[in-house]
């Protein structure tokens, strides 16, 4: 066996049983005729080597990351005007994922974790697109101008750790457009709640207003710079305005505060809606946020155009049937209440896997 580094091109045909059961000889030899005048030939140009065929794709290997993904976006350029005439529910379409990876080499096969990532970004691609790891766009970045957009780290079946994963789609002819610079960074500003509390609050992006409900733990500033928020808050600020501030006791807001009551998160969601000029904006709830969403949305109906509500609860633990779940919150409770701004790394454990339990150590660190 041998080992070496490769870049893996993976190829899967979309909707291929449908296809194949509505006409199947005339998707046959409809694909025949793409790999033999545009498969072949493209890979062939980019020195690639097709390591096996199945039914409806293939696994090709390239020496570079660079001649697999323009090999990549030419197949896809060139099935998007053979196909364009076809009607769309006939239409043969391919995805597309590409890997760079230590494999092994046995009998001309390929095996190894490379592979097996190449395989699972071909279906998160569309049908149409391409999907690549971020080491193939670290590698391409700056040698090919064409729009990838950044989907953030992806769970895939049968790979622990996350993938950082980034897309072209069939329609990303142009890049997405470039935000003003004062859009595009975040000025931190305080407004004063009703009982005196200093609330920090940004703004990002522009167009349609969306406030975020406040959700335990913030901190404005170490949000922007992490690994995992950074990339979703640019995506949003191409998309929206997004207002975002410090839940009271967290962050950059006040942490000496009396009142951390429901009665005083939504209120402090009317201090900040003020302070940014907003009267009709939607609402964006995550965790325990949720619940401060709808509440305001109730007793505001007149300013929210809608909910976003993603990983809230219906009834929180002390509400919950089962005995362990009040257990279970007393002793978080008293962890948190006890640890907080401890430098006892016994706490800062307890807290960074409650709070993001998949994070790699480097993102942990």
């Amino acid at each position: 066996m041998e080992r070496r580094l490769t870049a893996i091109l993976a190829v899967d045909m979309a909707g291929y049983s449908r296809l194949m059961e509505q006409n199947e000889e005339d998707i046959v030899t409809r694909q025949k005729v793409h790999r033999r005048e545009l498969f072949d030939p493209q890979i062939a140009s980019r020195a690639g080597r097709i390591v096996k065929t199945t039914g409806d794709g293939m696994l090709v290997e390239f020496a570079s990351a660079q001649d697999a993904v323009r090999c990549a976006i030419n197949i896809q350029l060139a099935m998007a005007d053979r196909e364009g005439a076809s009607p769309e529910e006939r239409r043969i379409l391919y995805r597309l994922g590409i890997n760079l990876g230590d494999v092994l080499f046995e009998d001309g096969d390929i095996f190894g974790d490379g592979v097996n990532v190449a395989s699972r970004l071909e279906g998160l691609a569309k049908p149409g697109g391409i999907c690549i790891s971020d080491i193939v766009h670290q590698a391409v970045a700056d040698k090919i101008k064409v729009p990838f957009r950044d989907m953030g780290n992806q769970r895939v079946k049968n790979i622990s750790r996350p993938i950082r994963v980034w897309q072209w789609a069939p329609d990303a002819s142009l890049p997405s457009p470039e935000l003003p610079k004062a859009a595009q960074q975040q000025q931190v500003q305080f407004a004063t709640a009703p009982d005196g509390v200093q609330i920090a609050w940004a703004s990002i992006g522009q167009g349609m207003p969306v406030l975020k409900a406040p959700n335990w733990l913030n901190h404005l500033e170490y949000e922007w710079r992490s690994p995992i928020w950074h990339p979703w808050l640019v995506r949003l600020a191409r998309l929206c305005r997004l207002v975002r501030f410090d839940q009271r006791g967290n962050g950059l807001s006040d942490w000496g505060v009396e009142a951390v009551s429901e009665e005083a998160m939504t209120g402090d969601m009317s201090t900040v809606a003020a302070a940014a000029g907003l009267s009709r904006f939607a609402l964006l709830g995550i965790s325990q946020g949720c619940s401060f969403s709808i509440r305001y949305a109730v007793e505001n109906p007149e300013q929210v155009t809608c909910l976003v509500l993603l990983g809230g609860f219906l009834r929180g633990r002390l509400k919950r049937t089962q005995p362990d779940q009040k257990h279970l919150y007393e002793v978080g409770t008293m962890m948190i209440r006890d640890g907080w701004g401890s430098t006892n790394p016994i706490f800062r454990h307890f807290f960074t896997t409650t709070f993001m339990p998949d994070a790699q150590p480097e993102m942990a660190a």
